[in-house]
């Protein structure tokens, strides 16, 4: 009888003994898949930000200031990764806000006080230049979107995009061109004269970018 319990006891602690090798040895499989998993992972991931970083510096080399270009985008890059479109957009949104923070510090310029009247003239033209590069940009960009998920007129509305964007580089210019001639010289009007300069590389780089959609 003692012999019987004794075997019971030697089989059932084999039995366990076995149990938890099995569960030790899946236990480990499975901590071997998670990390293969994360690293390839992770690999994915290197390679495609390597990837949109490549694009984005290939895409930025055709525009008219490259630098420019690559630092106002390269934040965006996990939005855009390799899609023209989504350049495109991200580019013509980033010039929008650009725009609109010009047309402030004119705006700001304007309401100062012992300006001449010509001084006068000339900020409520690049006012109201500024104010039209604005609503042009955003017709490109409403242009621009209707080409998502669709094939018809593509060439008509890259070409209308480029009607905006090309318009808005006219007003702008128009605006810049007029602000040389002003000779109140501040902290303000130079902070303006910068804004202007990096709007005036924004857009002639976004329309860099549109020319290459058609290509």
């Amino acid at each position: 009888m003692e012999r019987k319990m004794e075997t019971k006891s030697i089989s059932l602690f084999s039995n366990c003994l076995q149990l938890l090798t099995s569960l030790l040895l899946a236990s480990l499989l499975f901590a071997s898949n998670v990390h293969n998993s994360s690293a390839a992972a992770t690999t994915t991931t290197k390679t495609s930000k390597t990837t949109y970083i490549k694009y984005l510096k290939t895409a930025c080399n055709t525009t008219t200031r490259p630098k420019l270009c690559y630092n106002s985008l390269s934040p965006y890059i996990s939005t855009i990764e390799t899609n023209d479109l989504k350049l495109c957009e991200t580019a013509l949104t980033i010039t929008l806000e650009v725009a609109k923070k010009t047309y402030a510090l004119v705006k700001n310029l304007s309401r100062q006080k012992r300006l001449s009247k010509l001084e006068v003239g000339i900020i409520q033209d690049c006012k109201e230049e500024i104010g039209d590069s604005i609503n042009e940009l955003k017709n490109a960009l409403q242009v621009l979107d209707s080409l998502k998920g669709s094939n018809k007129n593509v060439e008509l509305h890259i070409a209308d995009i480029k009607t905006w964007v090309s318009a808005a580089i006219t007003d702008e210019s128009s605006c810049a061109d007029e602000f040389d001639n002003l000779k109140v010289s501040t902290a303000l009007t130079n902070k303006i004269r910068k804004s202007i300069s990096e709007f005036d590389g924004l857009t002639s780089n976004a329309l860099a970018l549109i020319n290459k959609l058609n290509q």
